[in-house]
Order: structure tokens, then C-alpha cells, then sequence
């Protein structure tokens, strides 16, 4: 079934459709969303429990709506979930629930056509691929993970530490999200944070203020400078609770292990002891593979572009790619910026 041509068809309704359907909506574009899931909430929904943003609430907003409540907390993952609900209410986009793109194709008139997993077909003249860039959990290839027997799960399938009460669990990762995963688990469980180089520290608040004032402040926040902070380790943005919880001894932190074993893990001393799971905090890659017969992406799957526009196919752009532009590309606070420019931008290649 072929459904009428759109101008610009955005894919994904998380925060980054939402806001490329903002943007698309003050540029006077008819648009269309096209969202896998059965609500506009992306990826937040499946998100551990505990998950905090660490940027205050008053600095955590799509455009045109102010997160509610207190400005100066930090919201939690349904709080989040909860504001994109409503967001999606507010500006009454137009999304069309349960249609997980399978393919792009180029038509035959320098336009796009669309196929949905449903077998519904659509065709736009310029296509904004935010479905962002926490679908496609990244798995490394450690030494003998394959002959692990205990539990292995990526921190996108970790919700609560009840299940691993009395556990001996490794976390490998030194971002965010593995230390508060690890602090997390280490109320019930013996816990290490394992990563491969040393820890970084960044202090929640400077001279009384949250950091985040200070980046929107001196304008850091919104500079065009992703694309040389990418591939550079984020440190951990700490009010000292965590760096206690290391002082503490649960979690400790280690260097990534030797090697696992069947039962065990083996040190870089050559220690080795037992252990039921490993969590991997080991970040997420875009999920873009339907895009590969355009010729858009890299051989590693990677979006050919710049600043959020493609350099390999005329029309097509991105929203939510982490470093994209700025610092905050892949957030709830930066995402804004992005799709209005990327709008902007499309909208002058297709004059």
C-alpha cells in the first residue's frame, strides 16, 4: 500500500523526531513521523529504573515546552518518559504508530521511498533519520565472553538490582551510565567497575551553580564543536556520591579484566574469582541500516555527514547522532538546536 508523498518524512518519535517535527512545523513543512514503538517516547521507556538525567530540568527541554516542576531537580526516566507523552500531545505531531522502517531506497525522480515492516510504502522528497543513537546496543568482543556462563546483559536491558541480590557482578564501562548502574547494584550486590582506562571526573556543581549553567552560560553547550569532541570518553559527572560509593570499597574500581572463564573472571594480576554476571555499560552505535542501499553510510555503518547533513545523498539529514554538532546532540537539551538547523539547511538544498 503507497501512502500520498510527503514533503519530509522524519523517522523515529523519540526526542529527536519530536524535535525534528518542531522544527519542521515552524518551517511550515508537512511532515510525517514514522515510529516503530506505539508511543513517542524512544528508547526512555526501557531505561534502568534508577536513570537520572544529570542536567536539571530547566536545561532538559525540547523546544517550546519547559520541562514541569522544579526547575532546579533532575528528572527521572519517567518523568522524562512522561514530558515526550505529552510534548507528542502538545504540538499534536503527526506520527504514525508500529512502522519500523526496513528500507530506503532512492526514487526514480531524485525523491525517496520508504518501506515500513508493515508492508506500508511512502515516498517524501527529503528524509530526517532520528530514530537517534541508542537502538543498537554496542557488545565488545571480550575475551571470553563467548565462554561465560553466568548472565550477560547490556545496560540496556538492566532495570533493577533486586535480581542480582548476593551476586558477584562486573561492570564494564567508565561512563555515566556504569557508574550509576554499579552504585546501583552495589546495595545488594558485591560489585566491580571494570573499565580500560582510567576514570574521569566532572563536578556536578561549580561555585554553587550545576554545570550545566555554566556550559549554556559560556556558551560551550550549543558551540559546533562535535565533531572533534567525538570518540573522546565523557567523565563522569559526579555530585561526590559517587566517588564515596569507589571510596567505600562496593562498587571498587579495577582495570579491565584478562580474561573471563566459564564461572570466574581472571585479573590482570592473574587473580581470579568467581562471578555471576557481567554488565555491559559499553555505549550504543547508530541504527541506520535502513539506509544502507542509499549509499549513506560508511562500511562500519556509520552515517556519512556532517553536522547533521549527508555528504553522500542530497535531501537526507539526521537528528540525535551523539557529537553531531555540539556536546549535546544526543540529549533531550540539544536535539532542539540540531533539528532546526538541520531544517533549515534541507530546506535551502531543496529550493
Amino acid at each position: 500500500m503507497l501512502n500520498t508523498r510527503r514533503p519530509v518524512i522524519v523517522v523515529g518519535g523519540g526526542q529527536s523526531g519530536l524535535a525534528a517535527a518542531h522544527a519542521l512545523r515552524a518551517a511550515r513543512l508537512p511532515s510525517l513521523v514514522l515510529e516503530a514503538a506505539e508511543e513517542a517516547v524512544g528508547s526512555w521507556s526501557h531505561y534502568y529504573d534508577s536513570l537520572a538525567l544529570f542536567s536539571p530540568a530547566r536545561f532538559s527541554t525540547l523546544p517550546g515546552a519547559r520541562f514541569p516542576g522544579n526547575g532546579e531537580q533532575y528528572p527521572r526516566r519517567d518523568e522524562v518518559v512522561e514530558y515526550l507523552r505529552s510534548y507528542a500531545q502538545r504540538f499534536d505531531a503527526v506520527v504514525r504508530y508500529g512502522q519500523r522502517v526496513k528500507a530506503v531506497t532512492m526514487a526514480p525522480d531524485g525523491g525517496f521511498a520508504l518501506r515500513a515492516e508493515s508492508g506500508t510504502e511512502y515516498e517524501a522528497s527529503a528524509v530526517i533519520a532520528a530514530n537517534g543513537y541508542f537502538g543498537n546496543p554496542y557488545r565488545p568482543e571480550l575475551p571470553g565472553l563467548r565462554e561465560f556462563a553466568g548472565t550477560v546483559l547490556h545496560a540496556c536491558e538492566y532495570r533493577a538490582p533486586k535480581a542480582f541480590e548476593g551476586q558477584r557482578v562486573v561492570v564494564v564501562g567508565g561512563g555515566n551510565s556504569a557508574m550509576q548502574i554499579a552504585a546501583d547494584l552495589a546495595g545488594v550486590a558485591r560489585v566491580t567497575l571494570a573499565s580500560r582506562a582510567p576514570l574521569r571526573w566532572q563536578a556536578q556543581r561549580i561555585a554553587g551553580r550545576d554545570l550545566h549553567w555554566w556550559l549554556t552560560r559560556t556558551g560551550i553547550d550549543s558551540a559546533p564543536i562535535g565533531r572533534w569532541l567525538g570518540g573522546k570518553s565523557m567523565p563522569i559527572i559526579d555530585d561526590g556520591r559517587y566517588r564515596a560509593a569507589l571510596e567505600s570499597g562496593n562498587p571498587d574500581h579495577r582495570k579491565i579484566f584478562n580474561r573471563l572463564h566459564e564461572n570466574s573472571v581472571e585479573w590482570q594480576d592473574g587473580t581470579r574469582e568467581n562471578l555471576d554476571t557481567v554488565v555491559l555499560a559499553t555505549g550504543y552505535r547508530p541504527d541506520m541500516r535502513y539506509l544502507a542501499e542509499t549509499g549513506a553510510l560508511d562500511t562500519k555503518g556509520i552515517p556519512l555527514q556532517r553536522a547533521g547533513l549527508s555528504t553522500a545523498v542530497r535531501g537526507l539529514g539526521y537528528v540525535g547522532l551523539e557529537y553531531q554538532r555540539t556536546n549535546a546532540s544526543a540529549s533531550v537539551r540539544g536535539v532542539g538546536r540540531d533539528a532546526a538547523y538541520v531544517v533549515r539547511k534541507l530546506h535551502r538544498r531543496g529550493r
